[in-house]
């Protein structure tokens, strides 16, 4: 894939880690709300391994405050290019579902889009990736913002998905968008069941046409029927890593960089 000119080869599985700009997220909000602290903690992902950098200025946790681009942009700061001046090779993404927050983050120095809308909160998202060239993360979700945590798929989950996937790839290409990867959405929307029979059949999303993200980091399916909290279930998370890296991940977005790492180095001994 092509970021700003350089080709960026996902053939190997990246890791990238999560730097959540808020001080409502679930697991980690309010720890890295101030620059001085973002790049602290990007820093030590990236020694620790993570090549892309995802930055999350917006909580799209159930019950989260919704905020507008004007109020992203207000948290992300200048945090991408001062990030973009020390640590020049890293990627780095932006989770956000608007126009306006990318076309900043663009001209901050952003190397990936990371939509979990796939254009539909926002009618200029789709337009506004285009015109900037970026690769750009489609994640599968509910058609609406209110609904995006409601778990109504009636479907095989796994038709469901690829039948989203196939629709709107085409219409990133009549928009013009050229570099797609591919989130199936844990976490939005699913039940417990669904996510596990997600993980079960990941080889058969998108039929590996495309790069695919996963990001199960923390999320509800795993540390909920274990009656455990987010931050407690590390192990089972990177034997669900290393499952979906046998199904052919080729991102892994986790909170915890050094464990995911391991994981990572184990399965690139197995191949």
């Amino acid at each position: 894939m092509k970021c700003r000119g350089k080709i960026v080869d996902f053939s190997a599985p990246k890791i990238m880690g999560i730097l959540n700009l808020t001080p409502d997220s679930f697991s980690d909000g309010g720890k890295f709300n101030s620059e001085e602290n973002a790049l602290k903690h990007a820093e030590k992902m990236i020694l620790e391994g993570a090549e892309i950098i995802d930055i999350g200025p917006q909580s799209t946790r159930p019950g989260a405050e919704h905020l507008t681009a004007n109020q992203e942009i207000e948290r992300i700061g200048k945090v991408i290019s001062k990030m973009k001046k020390e640590f020049p090779k890293v990627l780095i993404s932006v989770d956000t579902f608007y126009a306006e927050t990318v076309k900043y983050c663009f001209d901050e120095g952003m190397d990936i889009i990371n939509d979990i809308s796939g254009g539909q909160y926002d009618e200029e998202m789709l337009k506004t990736t285009a015109e900037t060239g970026l690769p750009y993360i489609l994640m599968h979700v509910n058609p609406s913002y209110d609904s995006m945590h409601e778990k109504n798929i009636q479907e095989d989950i796994i038709l469901n998905i690829n039948r989203y996937f196939s629709e709107k790839i085409e219409v990133l290409r009549n928009f013009g968008v050229k570099d797609i990867i591919l989130d199936p959405g844990f976490g939005f929307g699913k039940t417990v069941e669904q996510q596990h029979q997600m993980m079960d059949e990941l080889q058969h999303i998108s039929f590996g046409k495309y790069p695919l993200l996963v990001g199960i980091s923390r999320k509800s399916f795993i540390y909920k029927p274990l009656g455990k909290n987010p931050l407690d279930i590390d192990e089972e998370t990177q034997q669900l890593h290393l499952k979906v890296l046998e199904k052919g991940a080729k991102i892994l977005r986790v909170h915890d960089v050094a464990s995911a790492k391991r994981t990572l180095d184990k399965f690139f001994k197995y191949i």
